[in-house]
């Protein structure tokens, strides 16, 4: 079963969504709901035989049944064909080369049912699967197909065979009312067409399709199980909502070539018939259903008009088959508007030549007329009152109060109250406060926050009101309700008084009308009646009620159930959903049109049903319509000749309208579709991701006429077009849209079949494919120890190199202290000083390496190799094997007081050669009666039957005795008896076998606590820990090592592993070939948390103690690759435009990318993840015989976990790290070549850059006095003198300007290349300027320096914007606006240097100009990044200098305050 559910659920294509929907209220006929009933008659008794065999085996009867039979009758096959078959190896075609055209077709029908019948095998057994399935576990096309398991009726009323018939000879449209079974006719007709083309496909020609159009997605999904339940044919369903418009003629054919039938919304057919992926004589029957939608310009129109007639062999067209209950969906004459359907489907209005045996063959409800005393006028509740008089003037409670006002007239006062409920529910106000906050960001005019802020106040405190308010229970009283609602309760409580099996279908217009009454009638209903809402799947605003496809599927499951057995419905429920036979239909709100009232009224079609409708005056009036339509119907010729052909079918200024047909595919493009075609090539444009580009259209009036210029975004290719002169704007619009197409078509930037040619670019270039996943982690190699240690063993040296470790402010220690040394068999590098925190302040470890060397001999290294293993058993309890040649290095005791220095010190001369040899030789020493009491004082004691415990003594406590109860400040230990029980550590049995005197001194002394990571803040426990303890000596031993050097060993494992780090980040910059400095190699290689990334997130296993993370480098690393790769790409590409550069430049730079690169340079092995830890600082080269962690394989190399997005992180960071540590950008640029791996950035050093800089034509050519003009007036501005004065025109050249008229580019290219040049200026600014900044802050106030708003008053301030060169007046316009307002703003500020933020955004054309400008004072320069910075300085600087004005601008930016809002709400 779980199988079979699994291929069930694999079989729904990704389009099957929860929250499909058509924007519009469904519009379509319900499917026609018979039970199967046995074949005629007259049917023969072979054929009734077989198909009872069949069904007996699970097969369903269809056509296919009666083809079979036919084949086994005629002989083609039988057993005996089969066996020669199998002996010959040949098929049965093959070896009847003579075969007849009936037998080819009859083989090709019975092959075309096994494929099938072999596939529905399969299906038959996933529906008996999904049918144990809850329906919470189902999808909705599952959900679907499980309700619409019946097949129609297989034997068809006369009037049925009479239109099918008629549909089998010409175009009809079938007007029949709703439950008279229209789709039967049409299962009948593509029964009929499929026989017919699987006949023709044996002859040889070429397959034809079937397509079912209906007019939104509710009826796709719908009519798709219908025709799969009762077609042997693949049928496959499409709408807009899949995404299908997107898709290539490739896969179109797939689908094409796999399905005999397509569903689909009439504007999938119509734009794959436009784009030529299917032609029109490829298609052998157009069924419309629901064919009064048809107007005008609707796509069931477009498609006759555009393609059908087009096609001028009638014998190439399709046949058409409409369906509806009335051609007429509005207010207009019956006759003019059938004979319009007519003539828009080009095709005949058919009905059942005697409407009383119509009238017999489905079932009519008894229809009555409610009437209800008349309403009084809308009046205020007090709750009404309350509401307004506080919050009436907030444009978002408009809808609210408007219908509350309504509702106590048609409702009743407690509707009018009741509203708000729903209205202010907390899911429905955290709606609404994010579209006050939409609303607010989108406004042009800049508002205070505070406005927003006040806005907010005052819905949370609507909020608060309604949640505090009693809302009383309703009563069947005209206090409460009104006379037309009690009604309804007096017609409901006669058919829900006791138990029944009733159905009730409540029509109303509102959607708040639907909510109200269902909550009311579930509280006074009675418990027989189970009301449910059914509403249309609209989107979009608060408090609509908003309803998925899904959710509207699931309730009429509950309705047919009987779960529900009362609907409130809007007109969603007229047509379109699969609704059950109804006992009983209210019209509680007025009809609107024609069909509504026949559609509604076809809701009662159980036997014995009513149908109410609570008015008088429309029912009489479509009662009248009624009877003129069926008057029409009946008025029909016998021979039901096509009516309205002698009329025109365009519109008289359709003549004027031209069509273009692409002569390689056939895809036709007229004024209707331009539109759509011109819209589509835009969108497919290179583009912001929180932007659509869309055309703009310019009207401008000539006489009568009107004439339209449409202009498309800077980046296409064509960049306007002009329309022909048209009597109205929409032709005119048009007209506009098909020129523009054409001239895309001539250039091939539309392709053959009218799609852009860009979608085959923009996978190349998508954030999505080539961003990493942030929550993807694997695990990788961690280098725990740096390759020094290891490289260095295995061999005795003859000469070591000593470092010195010592404190810079050891007072904080709060003990005395010595330095250590370090003896390593290299020297090692100049470490940073890095802090450590001791008991009560924090202090600098300083590393000095001394440069000269000791040369040593054997007996000497014993020497030093009994200290350092003495150190690590004394101190940490660990002993080791005695192995100097594995011994990484050699710790020694340095002279207190003794001066260091790296150059001048000799080593031997630091080291404190007696304590050295003092412990070397000699371990611990043991107490006994002729010790005197001052040996106790600073000394070091060790337990030698418990590792943890280790004490500094102050001296003895001549006031205790051994047996002496524990004091009360004593730090807890095990057994805390007397003060000998305290100092003894072992276990009960072994203590019995010791003796300890009772005659010995106790001890002060402190406990160590060797839990500290001294690389991070004393932790509040740490703090809170007692190490005051009193001791017996006996059961102790006394250390020989000093209680100073002792000090300072408890600190070293923090010291050793700081140091192991900063040896693995010199390890990395070494085989990157980048001269770093040990502290920022340091910090660029450091991860200290799974989310370093998130700088105002909580942290999440946060790493304490690690210093620095890579963020701050990794940000302006990240700008200085933007830089790099930007220059190289202008140098190396001169013939590139700007979409190609930002194209590479997003292969370079993107995470993918870097990600990749650093994988292939083990760039993992390196990063620190992982914070101090005192199982790891150890050398790992000596074998471990004694101590935690013995017997447990240690080596140099673990594995952490990390995110991709880390790794690509720590590769910028590297680059920032190797930018910050030098005066040049020669180390960055390696970086940025090493971590790119591109051969669109191979330089090694900045001058690289220039050295492959080739200078175009146009730089070079001689500049006329225009641009020598235009050089000195603004060298007047910017104190630079151009050597190439075309290149600074170039500057200013916008790209609407024709190329033709200067021989000069635009300013895109120059744009690109300087708006990195400013980035990186910027950046630096703020990196140099905000040490202390997290990357964070530093993103978003780059985001004012930056943005387009301050730099267009830039280009105001420095007079660019006269200097700008364009084509189009709208340009002028905005920029004389901006200009205006901006330099108002100015003087308005008082010289307050952040008077741009008030301003609207300016004209992207002028920020893109000083950006430009940049890009060519750094090209003029020969690529002098000293000449940006100097910009920068003149012009830029002083706007920042108090970078905190800026804050508000940075927290209102959309990527900082959506994001927050989002985390806020």
């Amino acid at each position: 079963m779980a199988d079979l559910m699994a291929a069930c659920e694999e079989n729904v294509i990704a389009a099957d969504r929860e929250e499909l929907g058509s924007p519009c209220l469904a519009q379509a006929e319900t499917n026609q709901r018979v039970d199967a009933t046995p074949r005629p008659a007259n049917a023969s008794e072979p054929t009734s035989k077989f198909t009872d065999s069949l069904n007996s085996n699970g097969l369903q009867a269809s056509g296919a049944i009666s083809q079979l039979h036919e084949l086994t009758i005629s002989g083609s096959v039988t057993p005996e064909n089969e066996s020669e078959t199998d002996e010959e190896g040949d098929s049965p075609l093959s070896s009847q080369p003579d075969i007849s055209d009936k037998r080819r077709r009859q083989n090709a029908k019975f092959h075309s049912w096994f494929s099938n019948r072999a596939k529905t095998i399969c299906h038959e057994d996933l529906k008996t699967a999904t049918q144990a399935v809850d329906d919470a576990a189902l999808s909705t096309r599952s959900l679907i197909s499980r309700q619409e398991s019946t097949v129609i009726i297989t034997d068809p009323r006369e009037y049925q065979t009479e239109l099918f018939e008629r549909a089998k000879k010409q175009n009809i449209i079938a007007v029949l009312d709703t439950g008279s079974g229209k789709t039967l006719i049409a299962v009948l007709l593509i029964r009929h067409v499929l026989d017919q083309e699987l006949g023709n496909r044996a002859l040889g020609n070429p397959p034809r399709i079937t397509f079912f159009l209906v007019d939104c997605v509710t009826l796709v999904f719908q009519q798709h199980a219908v025709l799969e339940c009762n077609l042997d044919a693949n049928i496959e369903r499409f709408c807009g909502e899949m995404g299908c418009d997107l898709w290539q003629k490739s896969t179109w054919e797939k689908h094409f070539s796999e399905n005999m039938v397509i569903v689909c919304t009439a504007e999938v057919l119509y734009q794959c018939l436009m784009h030529s992926f299917v032609t029109i004589d490829r298609i052998n029957l157009l069924i419309f259903d629901e064919a009064h939608h048809a107007k005008k310009n609707h796509s069931y129109a477009r498609i006759i008009k555009d393609f059908y007639l087009a096609e001028s062999d009638e014998d190439k067209r399709p046949r058409v088959f409409g369906m509806t209950a009335s051609p007429v969906d509005a207010r207009m004459d019956v006759v003019k508007a059938a004979r319009d359907l007519e003539t828009l489907l080009h095709a005949q209005i058919a009905t059942a030549s005697d409407l009383k045996l119509l009238q017999k063959s489905v079932n009519r409800p008894s229809e009555l007329i409610g009437q209800y005393d008349k309403l009084p006028s809308p009046f205020e509740t007090p709750l009404y009152k309350q509401l307004k008089a506080r919050f009436g003037d907030m444009a978002v409670f408009s809808k609210p109060f408007r219908f509350a006002k309504e509702a106590s007239s048609e409702l009743g006062s407690w509707f009018a109250d009741q509203v708000w409920s729903f209205f202010l529910a907390e899911e429905e106000a955290r709606k609404l406060e994010s579209k006050i906050e939409r609303n607010f960001l989108s406004e042009k005019t800049e508002h205070p926050m505070t406005k927003l802020d006040a806005e907010v106040a005052l819905l949370r405190e609507a909020r608060e009101v309604i949640s505090n308010h009693t809302f009383r229970e309703p009563k069947p009283i005209l206090a409460d309700l009104s006379s037309k609602v009690l009604l309804l309760q007096h017609y409901l409580a006669l058919v829900f008084e006791r138990p029944t099996e009733a159905k009730c279908i409540v029509f109303v217009q509102s959607r708040y009308t639907a909510k109200l009454l269902g909550d009311l009638f579930s509280r006074i209903g009675g418990p027989n009646l189970r009301p449910g809402i059914l509403v249309g799947t609209r989107t979009g605003e608060p408090c609509d009620l908003n309803v998925s496809f899904r959710q509207q599927v699931v309730t009429l499951i509950s309705f047919r159930k009987g779960t529900l057995n009362c609907l409130f419905a809007t007109s969603v429920a007229e047509e379109g959903l699969d609704i059950p036979d109804c006992n009983l239909v209210v019209r509680f709100d007025l009809y609107g049109t024609l069909i509504q009232y026949i559609q509604s009224r076809g809701r009662a079609r159980h036997s014995n049903s009513r149908a109410i409708q609570f008015t008088l005056r429309l029912y009489r009036t479509l009662n009248f319509f009624q009877e003129k339509m069926r008057r029409f119907c009946e008025s029909l010729p016998a021979d039901r000749l096509l009516q309205g052909n002698d009329y025109d079918l365009d519109d008289p200024s359709d003549s004027m309208q031209r069509s273009f047909t692409d002569s390689e595919t056939g895809a036709k493009l007229t004024y209707g579709s331009s539109l759509a075609v011109l819209s589509h090539f835009v969108s497919c444009l290179p583009h912001n991701i929180d932007s659509t580009p869309q055309p703009t259209y310019v009207m401008s009036s000539s006489g009568k006429q009107f004439v339209c210029e449409v202009i498309l975004p800077e980046n296409s290719p064509v960049l306007s077009a002009t329309g022909r002169a048209s009597p109205r704007k929409s032709i005119a619009k048009r007209a506009a849209a098909f020129e523009a197409c054409l001239l895309l078509r001539k250039g091939r930037y539309l392709d053959a079949n009218l799609l852009p040619i860009y979608h085959k670019q923009l996978p190349a270039m998508r954030n999505a494919q080539l961003a990493l996943n942030l929550k993807n982690t694997n695990s990788y190699d961690l280098r725990i120890k740096p390759s020094i240690w290891a490289d260095s063993v295995g061999s005795l040296p003859t000469e070591v190199f000593l470092t010195t470790l010592e404190l810079a402010e050891p007072e904080g220690l709060n003990r005395a202290y010595q330095p250590l040394g370090i003896l390593t068999r290299s020297r090692l590098p100049n470490f940073p000083r890095f802090p450590v925190h001791l008991e009560s302040s924090k202090s600098d470890v300083i590393c000095t390496s001394v440069s000269q060397s000791i040369h040593i001999t054997e007996s000497l290294l014993e020497t030093f190799t009994k200290f350092t293993l003495r150190i690590f058993h004394a101190i940490f309890n660990k002993v080791y094997e005695h192995n100097v040649e594995n011994t990484p290095y050699w710790l020694v005791p340095i002279t207190p007081g003794a001066t260091v220095s790296q150059n001048d010190s000799a080593p031997k001369d630091l080291i404190q050669w007696d304590v050295l040899e003092l412990v070397a030789d000699h371990g611990e020493l043991h107490w006994d009666k002729s010790v005197d009491a001052a040996f106790f004082k600073e000394r070091f004691l060790v337990d030698p039957w418990d590792g943890s415990r280790r004490f500094f003594t102050v001296g003895v406590a001549p006031e205790f005795r051994p047996l002496d109860p524990v004091p009360p400040d004593t730090a807890p230990g095990k057994y805390m008896d007397n003060i000998l029980e305290y100092s003894i550590s072992l276990w009960k049995k072994a203590r019995s076998k010791h003796q300890f005197s009772t005659d010995q001194p106790v001890i002060l002394a402190h406990r160590v606590l060797h839990r500290r990571n001294w690389l991070d803040e004393i932790t509040e426990k740490e703090k809170e820990s007692i190490s005051k303890c009193y001791v017996c000596p006996e059961p102790l031993k006394v250390s020989t090592v000093p209680a100073t050097v002792a000090m300072m060993a408890l600190i070293f494992p923090a010291i050793i592993t700081r140091l192991d780090s900063y040896l693995i980040a010199d390890e990395v910059c070494k085989k990157f070939h980048l001269d770093v400095s040990l502290d920022l190699a340091l910090e660029a290689i450091t991860k200290d948390s799974d989310n370093s990334e998130e700088h105002r997130e909580q942290q999440i296993q946060f790493q304490r103690g690690m210093g620095k993370n890579y963020e701050r480098l990794e940000f302006i690393g990240d700008c200085f690759l933007k830089m790099a790769t930007s220059i190289s790409l202008y140098t190396q590409n001169p013939d590139d435009d700007e979409f190609e550069y930002h194209v590479k430049r997003m292969l370079m730079v993107c995470n993918q990318n870097l990600y990749n690169n650093a994988l292939k340079l083990r760039l993992y092995e390196y990063i620190r993840s992982q914070g101090f830890s005192r199982r790891t600082w150890y050398p790992v080269e000596l074998k471990l015989l004694f101590g935690k962690g013995h017997g447990k394989e240690k080596g140099a190399n673990q594995r952490h976990m990390l995110g991709d997005k880390t790794i690509a992180d720590v590769s910028e960071a590297l680059i920032g790290a190797a930018l910050v540590s030098n005066s040049n950008f020669d180390n960055a640029v390696r970086a940025v070549t090493m971590f790119v791996c591109s051969a669109d950035h191979n330089m090694v050093r900045w001058a690289d850059y220039y050295q492959l800089y080739s200078k175009p034509a146009y730089q070079t050519s001689q500049a006329s006095a225009s641009h020598i003009d235009l050089a000195a007036k603004v060298e007047l501005k910017h104190n630079y003198h151009f050597r190439y004065p075309r290149l600074l025109r170039s500057a200013f050249i916008h790209p609407s300007y024709p190329y033709s008229w200067e021989k000069i580019p635009c300013y895109q290219r120059l744009e690109f290349l300087g708006d990195s040049l400013f980035d990186m200026a910027c950046v630096n600014f703020l990196f140099c300027r905000f040490p202390d900044k997290d990357p964070q802050w530093l993103t978003e106030h780059k985001m004012a320096m930056v943005s387009n708003r301050f730099l267009g008053a830039v280009c105001v301030k420095l007079g660019f914007h006269r200097h700008l060169r364009f084509n189009g007046s709208l340009i002028e316009h905005q920029i004389r606006e901006y200009v205006t307002e901006i330099q108002e703003a100015e003087r308005e500020s008082n010289g307050l240097p952040d008077y741009w933020v008030s301003v609207k955004a300016p004209p992207k054309a002028l920020p893109d100009v000083v950006e430009a400008y940049i890009g060519a004072i750094f090209v003029d320069s020969e690529f002098d990044y000293g000449e940006v910075e100097r910009f920068f300085d003149t012009h830029i600087k002083r706007y920042f200098e108090d970078m905190s004005i800026y804050d508000s601008f940075a927290n209102n930016h959309p990527t900082v305050r959506l994001p927050l809002l989002h985390t806020l709400s």
